[in-house]
C-alpha cells in the first residue's frame, strides 16, 4: 500500500499501515507486545472506557532525517507524560523501556510509511490505552489494552503555515481547576468539541480558553498550548495546573533559551493580550501555528498575517533539529 502514497498530497488523517503494536494488562501484568495488522479492536459493550471514560492517549512523531536515518522525537518525554496520566486515572504504569521498545518496534515495522526527507511529512505515532473490563459499577477497570498505532501524515497546512483566528468564549471551559486539564485524557478533547464548533460557526479556527475559576487568565487553545512574544522579545507561556504540559512547548522553551531568548512561564492575565506582538499555538501537529487575531467579546487583538520573526526563528530551529538539519544538543532524537 505504501508504494501508492503520494507523499506530496499526504494530509493529516488516519490511514491503515502495515501494523500496530498491542499489549494487554490482565491479572496484574502486561502481556508481551504483538504486532497486528488488524485496525479494529473488540471489547465488551460494558467496557469501562465506554461508560466511565478510562481512555487516554499520547502523540509524537518519527522523521526521516537529512542523513537518511529515521529518528523519533523525544519519546522518553511522552513516556513520562503518559504515566502521569495513567497514575491519575488509576491505570497500570507502562514502564519506560517497554514504551520505548514498543515505539522502536512499531516504527521499524512500518518504516516504509515514514514520509521521505524533504516532503514535510512525518510518521505520527499515537499510543492509546483504554479500560476494557466490563464495568457497570463505577470503578477502575482491571483489564486494559495499550496500543501504539502509526500513521503517515503530511504538513498540517498545505502550501505553507497559515495563521489562524481564535475566539475566547466565556460560556465554555476546557477543564476544571484541580481537575484533569493537566493530563492527556480523551474526555478533555470531548469537552473542547462544542466550544470549537461554536468558534468555527462564528468564522474562527480555534477556541482559546481562560481559566475556569475566574475567566481572568489565559490557559490554552483547544488542542495546543499558548505562547506569546512581548515587545522586548520575551517568550511567555502560561503557568497553570489545569493545562497540559506540552512537549512541543517545553522543547520551544529550551530552544528559546539556547538562542538567548528570555523565557517566562507565568500567569498571563487577559488584559495582557493586546501587549503581545506575536502569538502562537504550540503542539505536535504543526509545532507552531501563528495566531493572527484573538477576539474576546468586543475586543479584537491582532498579531499579523504571518508568523512573526521570533516564532519563526524558534520554529525553524526546532523543526531543523527534528529532521537532522540542526545539531541535537539535548539528545532529543532516538534513532530507529
Amino acid at each position: 500500500m505504501y508504494m501508492k502514497i503520494d507523499w506530496e498530497k499526504l494530509g493529516f488523517q488516519f490511514m491503515p499501515t502495515k501494523s500496530n503494536i498491542r499489549f494487554t494488562w490482565k491479572d496484574g501484568k502486561w502481556s508481551s507486545g504483538r504486532l497486528c495488522s488488524d485496525t479494529d479492536i473488540t471489547m465488551s459493550i460494558a467496557a469501562n472506557c465506554l461508560h466511565y471514560g478510562q481512555a487516554m492517549f499520547e502523540g509524537l512523531k518519527a522523521f526521516a532525517c537529512e542523513d537518511g536515518k529515521v529518528r523519533v522525537f523525544r519519546p522518553d518525554a511522552n513516556s513520562r507524560r503518559l504515566n502521569t496520566t495513567t497514575s491519575y486515572l488509576l491505570m497500570p504504569e507502562v514502564p519506560e523501556e517497554m514504551f520505548l521498545d514498543a515505539v522502536r518496534t512499531v516504527v521499524k515495522d512500518n518504516i516504509d510509511y515514514v514520509p521521505p526527507y524533504g516532503t514535510g511529512g512525518s510518521l505520527y505515532i499515537r499510543p492509546v490505552m483504554v479500560g476494557t473490563a466490563a464495568t457497570i459499577g463505577i470503578a477502575p477497570s482491571n483489564e486494559y489494552e495499550f496500543i501504539i498505532l502509526v500513521v503517515p501524515v503530511g504538513p498540517y497546512y498545505k502550501g505553507g503555515i497559515k495563521p489562524v483566528r481564535a475566539l475566547i468564549n466565556d460560556d465554555y471551559d476546557r477543564a476544571a481547576p484541580n481537575g484533569t486539564g493537566h493530563i492527556k485524557i480523551a474526555g478533555n478533547y470531548a469537552a473542547s468539541l462544542m466550544p470549537t464548533k461554536v468558534a468555527k460557526d462564528r468564522g474562527f479556527d480555534v477556541a482559546l480558553f481562560l481559566d475556569a475559576a475566574k475567566h481572568e487568565y489565559v490557559e490554552e487553545f483547544g488542542t495546543s498550548n499558548f505562547a506569546g512574544i512581548t515587545k522586548d522579545g520575551t517568550y511567555v507561556t502560561p503557568d497553570s495546573s489545569s493545562i497540559l504540559c506540552s512537549i512541543t512547548n517545553d522543547s520551544l522553551i529550551q530552544t528559546a533559551e539556547d538562542l538567548g531568548i528570555k523565557v517566562e512561564r507565568r500567569k498571563i492575565h487577559k488584559s495582557e493580550l493586546p501587549e503581545f506582538v506575536e502569538v502562537g499555538a504550540c503542539g505536535t501537529a504543526v509545532v507552531i501555528t501563528p495566531v493572527s487575531e484573538i477576539v474576546h467579546k468586543d475586543n479584537v487583538f491582532r498579531y499579523g498575517e504571518e508568523m512573526g520573526p521570533v516564532l519563526r526563528k524558534l520554529y525553524d530551529r526546532l523543526t531543523g533539529i527534528q529532521v537532522g538539519e540542526q545539531p541535537d544538543t539535548h539528545h532529543w532524537l532516538i534513532e530507529i
